[in-house]
């Protein structure tokens, strides 16, 4: 009888909450999730929610209601795990103090659930090998009573989901984390490089491509005083056109699509502006159409070593390049629009970056 009511309230009361759990892409919507799948299991309660137990990134804790200043007294929980280390899933407040006075008289009773009119407490515990990854905490009133075995039996169900749904949620973090480093990377490159989608909408475009875009759309003498922010070159979107043409027409003869030769094309002008295009997919099964890889190039600058150059800023490899050709600082300056302390400035940070003590020592670096 107990079973079929748990699963009742799984299958209907709780299923559009749990359908927003698990699509909850980052920590609010998370968050937002778990107090409607609460409040639809267990109607009334106090939710909390407590991540980062750890002292390498600052704790977060989340209450459905306002609690002081919304920090978290782990003490008692500490020690508690700390004398039951095998990383129990779910805890009551009976196991922390097992005596009620114990309960009453604490600092975690008086902050906490008094305040709110609580007086009955169970978490639940999420865990990465003997790592602690969060608690979601439950808070009941007196009215209400203790947790009976129908609703722990019910928190057992709903544990997998949160945590299916938390390990998710850290997984896509720390993707998110290492896509935004690695594009913070790549917009530091000196390599002008673009992505697009197959309706050549852009995914990514770092600083370099942008100023690319700039120079191919008015030339190199206008190009240093015009503002950086023009669109995709119409040559190139007609050439990726192209691309996508070929490639509709190799998938309807059952070629591999894989197989697909790079389009370069020169600005009818400037014929040292280049641009290479390919198409890129995951495989031949592949669901998502092709991306558009687009790396370009001005091919009148002189090639100098990349991992030099991706530690300076745009400015500073402009000037380091006039360095090698062997410009005074006053020629620097003239060149650059700069005055001559600025300049000196500049290749002060430069020799730092480089860990250069000289000029002669940049050149030879940078050749």
């Amino acid at each position: 009888m107990k079973r079929a009511a748990t699963e009742t309230i799984l299958g209907s009361v709780v299923e559009k909450p749990l359908l927003q759990l698990h699509a909850a892409p980052r920590l609010e919507p998370f968050w937002k999730a778990v107090q409607r799948v609460i409040d639809a299991a267990l109607p009334g309660s106090l939710v909390g929610l407590t991540l980062q137990h750890h002292p390498i990134s600052p704790f977060i804790a989340k209450w459905s209601r306002p609690i002081l200043d919304g920090s978290f007294d782990a003490k008692p929980i500490e020690t508690y795990l700390i004398k039951h280390p095998r990383g129990r899933r779910i805890v009551r407040d009976s196991d922390v103090f097992p005596r009620r006075g114990a309960l009453v008289r604490s600092d975690f009773y008086r902050k906490y659930m008094a305040p709110q009119k609580r007086s009955h407490a169970i978490g639940l515990f999420f865990w990465q090998r003997q790592r602690l990854l969060a608690i979601i905490v439950i808070m009941r009133t007196a009215k209400q009573g203790d947790f009976t075995s129908v609703q722990t039996k019910l928190l057992r169900h709903l544990y997998p989901h949160f945590e299916t749904a938390l390990r998710r949620l850290h997984v896509l973090e720390r993707e998110r984390a290492a896509r935004t480093a690695f594009e913070g990377f790549l917009s530091r490159l000196p390599l002008p490089t673009m992505l697009m989608r197959w309706n050549l909408r852009l995914v990514y475009q770092n600083k370099a491509a942008r100023e690319f875009c700039n120079l191919w759309a008015v030339g190199p003498e206008l190009a240093p005083v015009t503002k950086v922010d023009g669109p995709v070159p119409a040559e190139i979107l007609d050439r990726c056109r192209r691309l996508k043409k070929r490639w509709r027409q190799r998938s309807q003869l059952a070629t591999p699509r894989m197989i697909l030769r790079q389009e370069v094309i020169h600005h009818s002008k400037w014929s040292f502006l280049r641009a290479t295009l390919s198409m890129r997919q995951l495989s031949t099964g592949s669901l998502a159409r092709p991306h558009f890889l687009i790396e370009c190039e001005e091919l009148r600058r002189p090639v100098t070593p990349l991992p030099h150059l991706v530690r300076l800023t745009q400015r500073e490899q402009q000037l380091a390049r006039l360095v090698c050709d062997g410009r005074s600082n006053q020629e620097i300056a003239d060149e650059a629009g700069l005055s001559v302390a600025m300049v000196k400035k500049h290749l002060h940070s430069i020799f730092q970056k480089l860990e250069v003590p000289s000029r002669s020592r940049l050149i030879a670096l940078m050749r």
